[in-house]
Parts: structure tokens; sequence; C-alpha cells
């Protein structure tokens, strides 16, 4: 999963403390929506046009352990049913800081379903 350019630029304002908001349980989201656009890292949203919806964290996420960040958000029957072809992560329900996002053809829900989506990011060096 590929930061984008505001994913990046959030990240170093938060390591020198310039108060953004933080991708907590409080602020963090998962998004999903039906667009198959490649990545770019000057993406700030999903592209899906309308076939998109942000949903907020599960209890006790994001959680963190040494270099790995883990969010995890459930979609309900009634939420998001079409083919789920890019996700990403937010921190606020509309606008706020896409701070990564992946194409990828992932299936489609539908209203009978109840589908729980993990995603980590995993910090590495050189």
């Amino acid at each position: 999963m590929a930061l984008t350019d505001a994913g990046r630029n959030h990240l170093v304002q938060a390591g020198i403390g310039a108060g953004v908001t933080a991708f907590s349980n409080a602020n963090a989201y998962i998004g999903v929506g039906d667009s198959s656009t490649a990545f770019s890292a000057a993406h700030t949203d999903l592209q899906a046009s309308t076939n998109k919806l942000r949903k907020a964290m599960d209890a006790t996420y994001p959680s963190g352990a040494s270099n790995v960040i883990a969010f995890r958000s459930t979609f309900a029957t009634g939420d998001a049913n079409y083919a789920w072809n890019e996700w990403a992560i937010f921190n606020a329900s509309s606008s706020g800081t896409m701070l990564s996002r992946k194409v990828e053809s992932l299936g489609t829900k539908t209203s009978s379903q109840t589908w729980q989506f993990t995603a980590t990011l995993t910090f590495t060096t050189a």
C-alpha cells in the first residue's frame, strides 16, 4: 500500500508536533470504492464518483506494535454493496488526509454480507 503525497506530508508534520489530526480510533476511517483508476501519489480521495464509503474504526483500532499499524472497519449489510476495486485510509469521515490508497479487486459485496476489512501499514528501514 503506497503512501500518498498528502499522507507522507502529514506524517512529517506529525513527527515535528505540528498539531495535525491523528489517525486514532476517533478519527481513522477505511474507505472503499468501485473505481479501478490507477494509483497516483497526488490523489487525495477515492476515485469512485458515487460508489464509495468511509467506515469508522472498530473498537481498539487502529492498533500498533513495533513497525506495524493495523486499521479495521466493519461494513454491515447495508454498507458499500458494490464491487470493491479500491481502498484507502483516512483521518476524517469526509475530506481530511488520505494516508494511502490501494487499487485491487476485492470482490463484490452484497446486502446479505457483512465484511470486516483489515489493512496493515508496515514501516521498514533501508
